[in-house]
């Protein structure tokens, strides 16, 4: 009996051990992660300001504070868990929801880009509906908005953080995901903070006993930050276009082969390759967010055409 114990205890022994070996490799694992995943990582930071532009400044860190701990638990509870699952039983299944999520990116892209250039009634209508809505109410809106695209970029970012340790020991896994879950979560939304109160920043810099050239900084950053949220709003816009077709394109064969060849064809110049890439995933995902709205729209007709049949 003793003996069987202390075979038990061997063992357990080296099991702890071997663990232990494997989750040095962590912290590693995490920075190669994070890594593949900078390019959503860029747009997910690039998107987000857009969501608290107009509101009432005092507010703008709350809401970001709330989007950013939606976006944590989805990543922790929903994404994370749902990746193992999938890749363990369903490996097939994660591409198609992916596509279907870039597919939502591209719709939604399409109809900011299309109400910029677009005087249609329906915008004027959407306009006198929110003019009636309370700030508070707003704000919810705003803020589901915001959920509602990042949940879509936190899934690829999860599905990629899988793709990097499907080789590793479960405990692995789930390590390393949870690591890059947070790490991200507090690193987008950290730098979103500091970008829509950059202009407050500013305001105390310009103020008070500091010194010329600081008190110059301040006003210059003011002056500078409504401008730049302007042109952040715009690339939020575009990386929702170029995002969502480039998902959609590496579930593709034929088109991922594409995308391929033309970095392989530019590896000589990377700035001239990303920027090619970005404005065919840009253009694609236009094509692709007007043919969804058109989906769309057709459903809306045929849905009360059907509740007359009912009738």
């Amino acid at each position: 009996m003793a003996s069987g114990l202390f075979a038990l205890l061997d063992d357990i022994s080296a099991l702890v051990k071997v663990s232990a070996a494997s989750l040095d490799d962590v912290p590693a694992q995490v920075a190669k992660t994070t890594g593949k995943v900078s390019g959503i990582v860029i747009d997910d930071t690039a998107v987000t300001p857009k969501y608290v532009v107009g509101l009432d400044p005092s507010r703008e860190l709350s809401i970001i504070f709330q989007i950013a701990k939606k976006s944590l638990f989805n990543k922790l509870l929903i994404l994370t868990p749902a990746a193992l699952v999938l890749g363990y039983f369903a490996p097939w299944a994660i591409t198609p929801i992916l596509m279907l999520g870039g597919a939502y990116l591209c719709y939604e892209g399409y109809e900011k880009v299309h109400s910029m250039f677009s005087q249609h009634p329906e915008a004027h209508a959407e306009t006198e509906q929110l003019e009636t809505i309370t700030p508070e109410e707003l704000e919810k809106q705003r803020v589901a908005g915001a959920v509602r695209t990042d949940i879509i970029l936190s899934a690829e970012i999860m599905a990629i953080a899988y793709s990097q340790v499907t080789d590793q020991p479960i405990v692995n896994q789930i390590v390393v995901m949870l690591a890059v879950a947070v790490f991200i979560t507090v690193a987008v939304y950290g730098f979103v903070g500091l970008i829509v109160k950059a202009d407050d920043i500013g305001l105390h810099l310009a103020e008070g006993d500091n010194s010329a050239a600081t008190k110059s900084f301040g006003r210059g950053l003011v002056k500078f930050m409504p401008k730049f949220l302007s042109i952040l709003s715009y690339v939020g816009t575009a990386a929702m276009l170029w995002v969502g077709a480039e998902i959609i394109a590496h579930g593709i064969p034929f088109t991922a082969h594409l995308l391929h060849d033309l970095e392989v064809a530019l590896a000589s110049m990377p700035a001239v390759a990303w920027l090619a890439k970005v404005v065919a995933c840009g253009l694609g995902g236009l094509v692709i967010g007007f043919v969804v709205d058109q989906v769309v729209r057709l459903v809306k007709k045929l849905m009360p055409a059907k509740k007359e049949v009912a009738q």
